[in-house]
């Protein structure tokens, strides 16, 4: 339907005002005229966001779009003109301008890429002073609107589109809604996650903070108090129970090495932030997962979070290390998980949650915030802001259980304990022998999933400045650590200082065969294999002899190995490109290479 006039009464005149005052459910899902979208530069690795101008025919207001409806953007569904029925909405002032924060949208067919419809002039109620520039159709790169007069309209003051879920709390937002343009609010959420108290001790002072993990319908988010506010907010948060949080809380984007949440942002409460529990306990959900089945570990990349269902195969004894820092003893107990893919891992739960844990074998358990590791293939850790959930209620759990007691229970299962190990010379399942103009006209790496191959090279060139970085001395944690002092190395995700870091690999290799060059990144396992040495020999080397140095790297050229390699689709300044990491090298084996010739050699059929 490309009829202005038809258009016309499809949308919903005058809802934009009622949104924006005391009349919100007149309409419920008012349709609306889009006329204008702009992206907003993504900042400290945030997703891109997108700000759209919507029109009712009598106002047009600012609107920013939830990130995960970017895809209708991005797909070219949602463009400029066409009709919008919003679904999931709420109103918000930032100082005196009135902006819309939509999570949810339908986008009508019917009407195309046409000019404004009706008259519309900004939002403007009363009492207030107009503070937006004026508007035009014509989108330009100077400014979000363009040079029409605009015309004051008389309306009440503000309320939010959501319903009141009590006299107290009218104005309640969706934690997606949540961002550094909002201002005031209310969410209302249930507590997934409370860590321990941390404290803190440098050159700047010293402190201590908390943090939980808030979750409502619409996403989660994670929020931190520090000193007073952890005294005050520590014991009032109880993991499970439902609160309701008001602003002023501190918007920041979120510090994704501390962090699992799926959350651009976190939250930081201030002296003034109110958080109150909730009478109604119901119509939050309890927990958000997204599984990643045991099978596919092996395509996650090291230090990933992730969320893991299995039935509970086998469990340790409960054991104790020592810190290397704090001296202190540490409770670790080792778990083993299976699932219907037919493979096990082993995962492993710390401190308190090791101490006490009771559950019974062959239980299902499902695990929120697992990072992967590559220690004997792949394994996993319980992070210290994860959970576990024993027998939970949900489809997974029930077909899991099932499955189990079907044939499960006498299934012999796989493991990854290869994935970055030394490999064979054929290679492994799954992972083809390519040449490298192979692996280029094949554009492996470039769909949505990573492609996984093994290439017979020779290395050409190692990159010679920062060979390594400074790792964590902590168990498990391999995160890079910043000298704040002489013989202080700061771990942010740890919270812990070291004397001294250990020193891993990550180079930058040019590897060739007889079709071509290809750039492979390299980590601390093929790096000690390669080079002949750990990173720390060859660091006190660097220090006392930078000749030698050259040699040590210059003896590496020119050998061959067989690399097992991924190739991932990354971005990098705003472009993207392949990615090969290599996952495991080994050298080569003349017998397996020799058979490999004559079975070659018997493909051909010489007819005299």
């Amino acid at each position: 339907m490309n009829n202005p006039a038809e258009a016309l009464k499809r949308i919903d005149a005058g809802c934009l005002s009622d949104i924006f005052t005391d009349r919100p459910g007149r309409v419920q899902h008012p349709v609306v005229q889009a006329v204008q979208i702009k992206p907003i530069a993504a900042q400290g690795g945030a997703q891109e966001r997108h700000r759209i101008i919507f029109n009712d025919t009598t106002n047009y207001v600012q609107t920013m779009l939830a990130v995960q409806e970017n895809h209708l953007v991005e797909e070219k569904i949602l463009r400029r003109g066409v009709l919008v029925q919003l679904l999931v909405y709420s109103a918000n002032k930032v100082k005196t301008r009135r902006i819309l924060i939509v999570t949810k949208v339908k986008v009508l067919e019917e009407y195309g890429e046409q000019e404004k419809l009706g008259n519309p002039v900004p939002l403007i109620l009363e009492g207030e002073e107009e503070d937006s520039k004026p508007f035009n159709t014509t989108i330009t790169s100077n400014g979000f609107y363009g040079n029409q007069e605009p015309q004051k309209q008389q309306s009440r003051p503000m309320a939010s589109h959501t319903k009141p879920s009590s006299s107290a709390h009218a104005n309640i937002y969706p934690i997606e809604a949540i961002s550094p343009y909002s201002n005031k609010w209310t969410i209302k959420a249930r507590c997934t996650n409370k860590s321990d108290i941390k404290t803190w001790h440098n050159r700047n002072g010293e402190g201590k903070l908390f943090s939980v993990n808030l979750l409502d319908e619409s996403g989660e988010i994670r929020a931190t108090g520090f000193n007073d506010q952890c005294d005050q907010l520590y014991d009032l948060f109880q993991e499970g129970s439902v609160y309701y949080i008001s602003s002023p809380c501190r918007v920041t984007f979120a510090k994704k090495q501390f962090s699992n949440l799926a959350n651009d942002y976190e939250l930081h409460f201030e002296k003034d932030s109110t958080v109150e529990k909730a009478e109604e306990q119901d119509g939050v959900p309890q927990v958000r997962y997204n599984f990643t089945s045991i099978a596919d570990l092996q395509a996650v990349e090291k230090d990933t979070t992730i969320d893991i269902i299995g039935v509970l195969k086998d469990i340790g004894e409960t054991s104790q290390i020592t810190s290397k820092t704090t001296s202190k003893p540490y409770d670790k107990r080792e778990l083993t998980l299976v699932d219907n893919t037919g493979y096990s891992v082993r995962l492993t739960i710390w401190g308190k949650t090791a101490a006490s844990f009771d559950v019974s074998p062959e239980s299902v358990v499902a695990f929120k915030g697992v990072k992967v590791s590559d220690f004997g293939g792949r394994s996993l850790s319980l992070l210290s802001s994860g959970s576990l959930s024993a027998n939970p209620d949900m489809p997974e759990a029930h077909k899991l259980k099932g499955w189990f007691e079907d044939r499960g229970r006498s299934d012999n299962f796989a493991t990854h304990q290869n994935v970055q190990g030394t490999m064979s010379g054929g290679g492994s399942r799954g992972d083809p022998f390519k040449t490298i103009s192979q692996v280029k006209d094949e554009q492996l790496g470039m769909s949505e999933n990573a492609d996984f191959f093994s290439v017979k090279a020779s290395i050409q060139y190692i990159k010679q400045d920062n060979f390594c970085y400074p790792a964590c001395l902590s168990e498990g944690c391999n995160k890079k650590v910043v000298e704040i002092d002489p013989g202080q190395w700061r771990c942010e995700r740890c919270d812990k200082t070291h004397e001294k870091p250990e020193y891993r690999y990550i180079m930058s290799v040019n590897i060739s065969d007889h079709t071509g060059q290809l750039w492979v990144s390299c980590f601390d396992e093929t790096g000690r294999m390669v080079i002949g040495m750990s990173a720390d020999e060859l660091m006190e080397i660097k220090e006392v002899d930078e000749k030698r140095l050259a040699e040590i790297f210059s003896e590496a050229n020119c050998k061959t190995w067989n690399w097992k390699c991924k190739a991932k689709l990354d971005s990098f300044q705003e472009q993207q490109r392949v990615r090969y990491q290599v996952s495991g090298a080994s050298p080569l084996n003349f017998v397996t290479e020799s058979q490999k010739l004559i079975d070659l050699i018997k493909q051909y059929n010489i007819d005299e």
